[in-house]
């Protein structure tokens, strides 16, 4: 049987729900130079949002392969829950615009895998699924082992038989476990969790195949049985999980604190950071003044460096923190903080291999004054060519104590109507949610370090937006 890791045979397609195979059947075999046209005229039939998204997801889950790296072609299944927090936002009238992007994109990542070796996800090896009661302890066995054939088929009996809520807590943990792909498997492991709760558990199996093969995905020899630096972080940090204290979930919030671990992360080693959110803990400081930290270390990366890592480093962080919101195990939610601080500085390293990493400090960044009614203008125009301008401008605006619901609302206008690929909208999506997490005395520095990423409004709109309009009438 065609599974993971080889091209489909001949007629061997993963069986669909009768509701959506003509969905996921329009979006693979229409071509992309008709595709918005026909779907627009299903939508103008009936076709509802939620079909149409579960159509999108598993149609990139079927069609896109999460290799050689996930990331890249992969973006089609990754964006989904962007689009669709995206499409959420949007005023009734533009509710459809993001998923027709992501449609058309879906056609791009289809063309790119049929190119490299044409791999489809193929039907599970039926004979090989474990019974109900033992799928959950085959999966975890087979990831732990990073063995695939019996991964696939153990993560098939779970979607059939396993509660939901327990199913999520080894996937929550295995998106922080390795740094491969610079933060793709726990940024999959969130998309993942989100669309299914969008489109519904019923659609789950192939999602969650699919979801485990990332997961999977090294270079190499097995991980299991090598010392590599993308996996040292996870092992070291199960020790280290298990010396915070009980009741660790409660304590004081700490501006000083979120300076202290944040002036760790911009300088120190994955170690050093991971050592520095337990030692807090430890002392009783409140997880959300850490959170704050890792939140800021991201976007500050982003200023010090503009580019496709530190970007990564933002959205990763979006990931885990909603892994972290959404755990229920006590041990995985402290993994997760420290993982996600021993990442920080790893995508730092990362980044030197790409040029120099400038030096900056946001908790030192000077506003510029920016007020009136024009302020929120002024700082979108400024965005799009004059960024430190926009940032200092931002500061201004939120220590101005006027609300930050304009400046928002406009960003989220802007990914709506500017971004053109995949990371515009996961960037957009992740900053414009994680506002609301980050503590009020922090948001303004937040926002300033965000507009490296963010659209501005001198950037030409998308035309694929005209052509959407259009076809919809």
């Amino acid at each position: 049987m065609a599974a993971w890791g080889s091209p489909a045979r001949a007629g061997e397609r993963v069986a669909l729900p009768d509701a959506i195979e003509p969905v996921v059947r329009l979006l693979e075999d229409t071509p992309r130079e008709r595709l918005v046209e026909a779907v627009a005229e299903r939508v103008q039939a009936g076709l509802g949002y939620r079909d149409a998204l579960a159509g999108l997801m598993l149609a990139a889950v079927c069609n896109v392969e999460p290799r050689p790296t996930v990331g890249f072609k992969f973006h089609a299944v990754l964006v989904v829950q962007s689009v669709h927090l995206a499409s959420k936002a949007a005023p009734e009238a533009d509710r459809w615009m993001p998923i027709f992007w992501a449609m058309d994109y879906f056609k791009d990542s289809q063309a790119r895998n049929q190119r490299e070796r044409g791999w489809t996800l193929g039907p599970v090896d039926e004979s090989a699924v474990p019974p109900a009661g033992q799928a959950r302890a085959a999966f975890v066995e087979a990831m732990e082992r990073w063995n695939e054939p019996r991964a696939d088929a153990a993560v098939a009996g779970l979607a059939r038989t396993g509660d939901p809520a327990e199913i999520w807590e080894p996937f929550f943990a295995l998106g922080a476990r390795d740094y491969r792909s610079i933060g793709h498997k726990a940024i999959d492991v969130a998309n993942s969790h989100r669309v299914l709760e969008a489109i519904g558990w019923p659609l789950a199996e192939p999602i969650l195949r699919s979801l485990a093969y990332a997961l999977l995905m090294h270079e190499g020899g097995n991980p299991a049985d090598r010392d590599d630096w993308a996996d040292r972080p996870w092992r070291r940090n199960q020790t280290l999980a298990d010396r915070i204290r009980d009741g660790w979930q409660t304590g004081d919030g700490s501006a000083e604190a979120t300076r202290d671990l944040l002036a760790a992360i911009r300088v120190g080693s994955e170690n050093d950071a991971s050592d520095r959110v337990a030692g807090l803990l430890g002392d009783g400081v409140a997880a959300s003044s850490i959170w704050d930290a890792l939140f800021l270390a991201g976007v500050e990366l982003l200023v010090r460096q503009p580019g496709i890592v530190a970007l990564h480093a933002v959205t990763t962080t979006n990931a885990l923190h909603y892994a972290f919101r959404h755990a229920r195990d006590d041990r995985t939610r402290k993994l997760l903080l420290l993982q996600n601080a021993a990442f920080l500085p790893m995508f730092r390293q990362s980044m030197q291999g790409r040029g120099a990493v400038g030096e900056f400090a946001l908790d030192a960044l000077e506003p510029m004054s920016a007020e009136g009614n024009e302020a929120v203008d002024e700082i979108f125009a400024d965005v799009s060519g004059r960024p430190m301008a926009a940032a200092r401008k931002t500061l201004a605006y939120a220590r101005a104590g006027q609300g930050l619901e304009p400046w928002i609302e406009r960003a989220r206008e802007l990914v709506l109507d500017k971004s053109r690929n995949a990371h515009d909208y996961k960037f957009g999506g992740a900053v414009l949610e994680d506002v609301g997490y980050v503590s009020d005395d922090w948001r303004g520095a937040y926002l300033a370090g965000s507009v490296f990423a963010l659209q501005g409004s001198e950037r030409a709109d998308n035309p694929l937006l005209a052509r959407t309009r259009h076809a919809l009438g």
